[in-house]
């Protein structure tokens, strides 16, 4: 993994940051400049499902679309870091004693290759420390580890490539999410805090809880926005696409009978329910093992971060305050023809700005990074 940049008019342009998920595609390209930093480009384009990533016709439209969002927006050069699709991302966590932590690197080689069936000496096998721990008398270190095959990377690589593209880095989706929400944790007061990041995209949600700029719990889960539809499409007994356009109407529609919008919104609450179970799960779980670090808030991102059935049921299921994300808080992003309102529907965006963000922190880049710490984003208040 690595990264690069350039400069252009006295200004650092950061690569591009390009989220190609189940059902769209976000770039995002920031530049750094004496004012601070803005949003040089962001641009988002729909695709249609899908079921196999590998299929050849949908990565011809994958790349199609990406050229067309190159020629759409105002982005400069064609440097991108890119996240490893969430279906071929391994995540476990696994805790060693402190006899073990001495040979900890291949320790953890080693347990990577066991459980995921990979070999570490071509495979990529990354871990983060998560923490110490106490299991029964015994302290312990908790490692995240996150990998994938080295087939994976050579095929993302290529489809960078013929969408025109220079690899500037790879990254997992745990970490750019929370690189996102990391650089707004740096006064004193956040570094104490504990937040979770729930990104639900169209069919995986991923959660991330982090304490004084470190990820503790990672967990990813196959249940997005599309088993919303699917459950309606089951209830009605109808098509997903056409399930998904129920869904996308809302209450009120007149044109949709009430007793429709009764069972459509009964088959939401329940689906709702399912994820935040499992989101429940991972609360109680980081509790178990971090005794002590309560978590304070939780941050929505990912198309699903507008689904009321997603934010109501979250509200009453995990008992913390849960906020629809704001990823572009802090930044100028005036260039776009975005003001604080339009900001706040810009959920989605928060992987790919994470993306752009990597190499965020350098010491051309400090200056402004301490004066976003000193601003008030996790209150609430207009930036």
């Amino acid at each position: 993994m690595f990264w690069s940049n350039w400069m252009v008019m006295n200004k650092k342009v950061l690569p591009i940051g390009l989220d190609i998920g189940h059902s769209s595609i976000k770039m995002v390209q920031l530049v750094l400049t004496d004012d601070g930093a803005k949003v040089l480009a962001a641009e988002r384009a729909s695709l249609p499902p899908h079921a196999d990533e590998d299929d050849q016709t949908h990565q011809r439209l994958v790349t199609g679309t990406i050229k067309q969002l190159l020629t759409r927006g105002d982005f400069k050069g064609r440097e991108v870091v890119s996240a490893l699709p969430n279906e071929r991302l391994r995540i476990t966590s696994l805790r060693l004693s402190e006899a073990e932590a001495c040979r900890e690197e291949k320790t953890l080689q080693n347990q990577a290759a066991q459980r995921f069936g990979l070999d570490p000496r071509s495979d990529t096998i990354h871990h983060v420390l998560a923490g110490s721990v106490r299991q029964g008398d015994e302290a312990k270190n908790e490692y995240i580890l996150l990998a994938t095959d080295n087939e994976t990377i050579t095929s993302h690589i290529s489809l960078l490539e013929r969408a025109g593209l220079k690899l500037a880095g790879i990254d997992a989706v745990p970490c750019a999410l929370f690189r996102n929400f990391e650089r707004m944790m740096r006064r004193q007061e956040d570094k104490e805090r504990t937040l979770m990041f729930i990104d639900v995209g169209h069919r995986y949600t991923t959660v991330v809880i982090g304490r004084a700029g470190e990820i503790c719990f990672v967990k990813q889960m196959a249940f997005g926005v599309a088993r919303f539809s699917e459950d309606i499409a089951a209830q009605l007994d109808i098509s997903a696409a056409d399930a998904d356009a129920l869904r996308l109407k809302r209450d009120g529609d007149t044109s949709v009978e009430a007793s429709t919008q009764r069972l459509v919104a009964d088959a939401l609450a329940a689906t709702g329910e399912q994820l935040a179970a499992e989101i429940s799960l991972c609360l109680r779980y980081y509790s178990v093992t971090f005794r002590g670090r309560r978590i304070e808030r939780a941050l929505v991102t990912g198309g699903g971060a507008h689904e009321p059935a997603v934010l109501d049921v979250l509200r009453q299921r995990l008992a913390i305050e849960t906020e629809v994300a704001e990823p572009l808080r802090g930044f100028d992003s005036s260039g776009i023809g975005c003001d604080e309102d339009r900001q706040r529907s810009l959920a989605e965006f928060a992987l790919a700005v994470g993306l752009s963000l990597k190499g965020w922190g350098t010491s051309a880049t400090r200056s402004r990074e301490d004066e976003m710490a000193s601003e008030p984003v996790l209150e609430g208040e207009p930036s």
